[in-house]
């Protein structure tokens, strides 16, 4: 496993993204929750993965008891990452974090991440309670999520110190962080997260024929039209595949993380696939594929 150093932390290229634990919207059941999760992690920790993120959010709040407990007695391999999601008062934030590390079975938080910007408050107003969790040891690094380059900026500024990462959807489908987030992060010692990095499953080429069968056939990443239009870069990715004896996914993956200060988080439902996706981060692009890759991504 490679490894990014930043900001005064040192985390797997390649994490593991929790949304699915406990998240009815995968449709993966219970049995997934009780038994298969607790193997990913595992298996994850093996493979020298160490970011694990989650958010009260995903579940909502199963995500993370179901996490915590897959990491019982295993809290020094991980670096933990949860959300606050921007509803009720500011005051509150505190009192939520303290929930989030109870569901997680920690006492203290690693990375703690507002997961969207406040339609109501401004960063002035929870920022700085980010700041008193940290200095009180309940958070070790205060993040962001879904935040454009001026808000993480803003964020920075009533922090009153770095806001260690922006966590935003980014893969060869969404490549719109790479023209600020990307660069900025690079140049201040931060981390770019990559969310949702092999598009929900659209790079894997597994759903070029048909969308898939839970929510995400709605989102308009697998309408006909888009897979359509999608099916140069699929082909290039299966073709540059089969040269490294990979599979479409990873070398999607190994793409996203030969940035500097970026990580991806992709969601898993097997331990095949996290060793997959762990295996990605050892790929080596050609400057020719990168290329190739690039002129036929958005």
């Amino acid at each position: 496993m490679r490894y990014v150093d930043a900001g005064g932390v040192r985390v797997s290229a390649i994490g593991l993204g929790a949304w699915q634990f406990g998240s009815r919207e995968w449709g993966y059941g219970s049995d997934y929750a009780r038994s298969e999760a607790g193997r990913i992690v595992s298996r994850a920790l093996e493979l020298g993965i160490n970011l694990f993120d989650t958010a009260e959010l995903y579940g909502p709040w199963r995500s993370e008891r179901i996490l915590g407990e897959a990491l019982r007695g295993k809290r020094q391999e991980a670096f933990i990452a949860t959300k606050l999601f921007p509803i009720g008062l500011p005051f509150m934030t505190s009192s939520r974090a303290k929930a989030s590390a109870r569901r997680l079975g920690v006492d203290h938080i690693d990375l703690y991440q507002q997961h969207f910007p406040s339609p109501l408050f401004p960063p002035g107003a929870t920022m700085p309670r980010f700041r008193r969790m940290v200095d009180s040891g309940l958070v070790l690094h205060a993040g962001v999520s879904n935040h454009s380059l001026a808000q993480w900026q803003a964020c920075d500024r009533a922090f009153g110190g770095p806001v260690l990462s922006n966590q935003v959807r980014f893969s060869l489908v969404d490549r719109s962080p790479e023209r600020e987030l990307v660069p900025w992060a690079q140049k201040e010692d931060r981390i770019v997260i990559a969310y949702s990095p092999l598009g929900q499953g659209a790079l894997s080429g597994k759903y070029q024929d048909a969308s898939p069968t839970n929510f995400r056939r709605f989102r308009r990443e697998f309408s006909a039209t888009a897979r359509a239009g999608r099916e140069p870069l699929v082909a290039t990715l299966r073709e540059i595949a089969t040269a490294h004896t990979a599979t479409p996914a990873q070398i999607a993956l190994a793409w996203l993380v030969r940035k500097p200060n970026v990580v991806a988080i992709p969601g898993v439902s097997s331990v095949k696939q996290v060793e997959e996706n762990a295996a990605a981060a050892d790929i080596s692009l050609t400057p020719d594929e990168v290329a190739r890759l690039d002129n036929l991504s958005a």
